[in-house]
């Protein structure tokens, strides 16, 4: 594919830096990759852009996949009003302070922490689940909504992809198996885990933070800028019973782990999270929903006002979720991924290979937004490169799953990073902003380390 193919995506980030509009940035960016694509069609390429548009909207919305998303993302806004305006948040938080267990802001960071790495089948559920625990803590203890934002996005996805009993192991893992290889797929894939150098790292700074209560950049900003305030971000409805915010969050958890069964024959690794993820939403909400309605807190009427509203608060971000997906979609096929992997060059030094491979897929997950599609465009150049120079199989799948997490953590383009904001009620360009730096580090010691790696195993 030609260079040009690199300008939507380019055309996204920049606007986002600019004018620090989000939606706006996306569509500007699909408008030119359609446009781009409507240049090498027939007839008006305006015209065609204009209608392509609209049809790559409708085609990635009907998807199912993608439909259970965005629903799930809609849904999630009833489910957390409920929460929210039951007062059982305010009773979580009196509770969790009572037995000792958040204490201080340490405790409050590692119980959040420890929450997302526990909810490892999925990495929107991980998110969902640590960001409504811990909310109402960090409001609490004074630690901005971005250190939240930061914490649970820098555990969801390091430790889906190092865990691997999930969907990411399942995907990964069907990506592998088409090739013939010394080792198994699954041999590989769990090897591979050891050389995950950016998902430890990331893991080792969140801890980092946490521990030595230290942030820094942005964030250090973001945390003084809260302490001047001296009032609490949301201080909500007066505490109720911890039960109306537990209840329906166990249920959620509980739910998300027997659907993933269901889905997958009983297989976990092979369930369905967008299926898993939306089926246990739904069934949380109809149990926060009943809950409030059989103690009589409010009547059928209010409680769907309260859904409706949550639903609506939701709507840019599940806007942002959208127009994410449909410009992953338009710009795989306007082939960004694979000018982007196409600089992996024959001629590399055998030892830069690993590094070069690390730094493409964070590259190509930045660009486009997503770290899966970043996998499958990646393992298929990555293999051919095992079986023809004798690499370590490992070795070059931790980079490319390194890169893709790496790539999906600075990317303002990112529907993960969206979800996020959205767990913890951070704006998305602040979470962004704030999350870069340590993403950053991370990123440069992992190259490091897969540079090491490299002239040590090859």
């Amino acid at each position: 594919m030609s260079w040009y193919s690199i300008l939507p995506p380019l055309i996204a980030i920049a606007v986002v830096f600019w004018r620090k509009e989000v939606i706006v940035a996306l569509i500007l960016a699909l408008i030119s990759s359609e446009f781009l694509l409507a240049l090498n069609g027939d007839g008006n390429a305006l015209f065609a852009t204009f209608i392509n548009s609209i049809e790559r909207i409708v085609s990635v919305a009907t998807s199912p996949g993608n439909s259970r998303i965005l629903l799930f993302s809609i849904v999630i806004g009833a489910l957390l009003a409920y929460i929210r305006e039951s007062g059982g948040v305010g009773a979580t938080v009196n509770k969790l302070l009572n037995i000792g267990v958040a204490k201080s802001k340490r405790q409050v960071g590692l119980l959040t922490m420890f929450t997302g790495m526990a909810v490892f089948i999925e990495s929107n559920m991980s998110v969902l689940t640590s960001g409504i625990v811990s909310r109402g803590l960090f409001d609490k203890f004074k630690m901005s909504r971005a250190r939240l934002a930061y914490i649970i996005d820098s555990t969801s996805a390091p430790v889906c992809i190092l865990i691997l009993l999930n969907g990411w192991g399942a995907y990964v893992l069907g990506l592998l198996s088409n090739y013939e290889l010394e080792q198994s797929a699954v041999s590989i894939l769990w090897g591979s885990v050891a050389f995950n150098f950016y998902a430890i790292i990331a893991l080792l700074i969140v801890f980092y933070t946490i521990v030595f209560d230290k942030v820094h950049g942005p964030m250090k900003v973001a945390e003084q800028a809260l302490t001047k305030r001296d009032q609490e971000i949301d201080k909500g409805p007066a505490a109720s019973k911890a039960r109306f915010m537990l209840v329906p969050l166990a249920t959620l958890i509980i739910s998300m782990l027997g659907f993933m069964l269901w889905t997958g024959g009983g297989e976990l690794a092979q369930g369905s999270g967008s299926k898993s993820v939306l089926y246990a939403t739904v069934l949380a909400t109809a149990v926060a929903y009943l809950l409030l309605l059989k103690a009589r807190h409010f009547t059928h009427q209010q409680l769907v006002d309260v859904g409706f509203k949550g639903m609506g608060e939701l709507l840019p971000l599940v806007s942002i979720v959208l127009l994410s997906l449909t410009l992953g979609a338009s710009l795989k096929e306007l082939g960004t991924g694979v000018f982007v992997a196409s600089l992996v060059g024959d001629y590399l030094p055998v030892y830069f290979i690993v590094p070069v491979l690390f730094l493409t897929g964070a590259v190509m997950s930045f660009t486009t937004g997503t770290s899966w599609g970043t996998f499958a465009i990646l393992i298929p150049i990555g293999v051919p490169l095992i079986q023809t120079l004798g690499l370590p199989p490992s070795l070059v799948v931790g980079a490319i799953l390194s890169g893709g997490i790496f790539g999906d953590h600075c990317s303002p383009i990112s529907d993960t990073s969206a979800v996020s904001a959205l767990a913890s009620g951070c704006d998305l360009l602040e979470h962004v902003k704030t999350q870069l730096p340590y993403a950053m580090v991370g990123g440069a010691l992992a190259l490091l380390s897969f540079f090491v790696a490299s002239v040590v195993m090859i």
